[in-house]
């Protein structure tokens, strides 16, 4: 779900070391489900805090946070242990969802800037993905998911404190390299207030953040793809690979992103609609091969969340533009939650994965109006 989170060796192999130690789809799928309701809980009162406090500093804990979570699997890799870690990685994604995007599109005020600018970042970011998931495979063979692990918790500590360095504009203030706590009473209500009001001011502004909260929900959709991979025939070495094809297509998307201005809807319906038909397509097939269609799938995904993102982004006004921003992180974690509770149910996984075309395709419909 987040970016350098999604970039370690970790992340294309936890879902196996879940299924390693004994778990169900339906228990995998509860720990889905644990992370995101920690992380809904926490999302809009996290975003408030980024407006009062600091963004930077914030999505650096967040960080640090969600690498604890992780250690505590390798300390405890039971299902207590995972649920626990997934508590922690659901607050530190809380903390750091929103943060980033805010503190860059306070610098750059522009939804076209904003799109080039963070479908680049975000290419750079899922081409990180791809080295990692190539690198898992040797690394698990080598240390196994100890080894694996470990790397992954160094490479996003790492990442979190550097974003300290970042410059920042203080809550009501100027250009500075720290932000400070706001003096003004009652400053977080209020600024909590006034990002709710930002995105629920009118028709318009709830249908865009509508399709901005459901386009990242899909996201949730990775989770399985290990498990889908291996359903699909492929023997646990090669799934990193299958992985990497998933990578590749989803920073095609995100650099083709930031090629098209967000002005128009119809590149984000034509890419929802297109990603729909190519999930249903692949998911069933029962061949290694079928995850060429669903990794072109999630590349269109991508294309769609950072063109959703940045037309939700033009439509914030104010200075509560982390807590409105959250909001939508919210709303993404609750799609995300529907999907996890879905894919509990007793249907075999290729089917239930084809399924979501159709609520992809709902969305695609809800992205027609400008």
């Amino acid at each position: 779900m987040h970016a350098l989170q999604d970039s370690v060796l970790l992340y294309p192999v936890y879902a196996l070391l879940f299924a390693d130690a004994g778990l169900t789809t339906g228990e995998i799928s509860s720990l889905f489900a644990i992370w995101s309701v920690v992380s809904f809980l926490c999302e809009i009162p996290a975003g408030a805090l980024a407006d009062v406090w600091s963004r930077k500093r914030l999505y650096a804990l967040g960080e640090v946070i969600s690498a604890a979570g992780w250690a505590v699997w390798l300390i405890r890799p039971d299902y207590a242990g995972f649920a626990a870690g997934f508590v922690l990685w659901g607050l530190g994604g809380a903390f750091a969802s929103g943060s980033l995007e805010a503190l860059v599109y306070d610098r750059l005020g522009d939804g076209t800037a904003y799109t080039r600018l963070i479908g680049r970042a975000r290419m750079v970011g899922l081409l990180a993905m791809l080295a990692a998931t190539l690198l898992a495979g040797p690394a698990f063979q080598a240390g196994g998911y100890l080894l694996v692990g470990m790397i992954s918790i160094a490479t996003v500590t790492a990442g979190g404190l550097l974003a300290l360095l970042l410059p920042e504009k203080p809550p009501g203030g100027t250009d500075d390299t720290t932000a400070g706590d706001t003096d003004e009473a009652g400053g977080y209500l209020a600024v909590l207030r006034a990002g709710l009001r930002s995105v629920t001011g009118s028709a318009r502004v709830l249908r865009v953040l509508a399709v901005a909260m459901a386009v990242p929900g899909f996201s949730a959709l990775d989770e399985y793809l290990p498990l889908l991979a291996r359903e699909m025939g492929a023997p646990t070495p090669a799934v990193p690979l299958l992985f990497a094809l998933t990578a590749l297509a989803m920073a095609a998307g995100s650099g083709l992103a930031g090629r098209l201005a967000p002005d128009s809807p119809r590149p984000l319906v034509g890419a929802l609609a297109l990603a729909a038909v190519l999930l249903a397509a692949g998911s069933p097939v029962p061949h290694p091969a079928g995850m060429v269609p669903v990794s072109a799938a999630f590349g269109l995904l991508q294309f769609a969340m950072v063109h959703a993102e940045a037309r939700l982004q033009n439509a914030i006004t104010g200075p509560a533009r982390a807590t409105a921003l959250s909001v939508a992180g919210f709303g993404a974690e609750v799609v995300a939650l529907i999907l996890y509770a879905a894919f509990g149910l007793p249907v075999a996984l290729p089917l239930l994965c084809a399924l979501m075309a159709v609520p992809l395709l709902l969305t695609a419909l809800l992205s027609v109006q400008p």
